[in-house]
């Protein structure tokens, strides 16, 4: 009886022993946990920058306000209706009448 009380709490140190200091044990999970709380800050990341660039391009599809804003803006662009005109900026000179 003796000898299977041993060989039993033997087993269980070795069990334990590998348990928190095994390659698979303790350290292992710490590590792994780690890489979860990493992988899930870029993942709330990630979805932040998806739901912006879902709302921009929203807003391309259903809003030709802004893309005609822009080109009028950026590029210069007017409708044929209309006439552009465009004044000189800075410093210039006016003429007296």
């Amino acid at each position: 009886m003796r000898i299977v009380t041993v060989t039993l709490v033997a087993l269980l140190g070795l069990t334990h022993a590998g348990l928190w200091f095994g390659e698979h044990g303790m350290p292992r999970v710490r590590e792994l946990s780690a890489l979860v709380a990493d992988r899930q800050a870029r993942n709330a990341e990630a979805r932040v920058r998806n739901e912006q660039l879902r709302a921009e391009i929203r807003d391309l599809r259903e809003g030709t306000e802004i893309i005609e804003e822009r080109a009028r803006r950026e590029l210069g662009m007017v409708k044929p209706d209309e006439i552009l005109v465009q004044y000189p900026q800075g410093g210039g000179h006016r003429a007296s009448p």
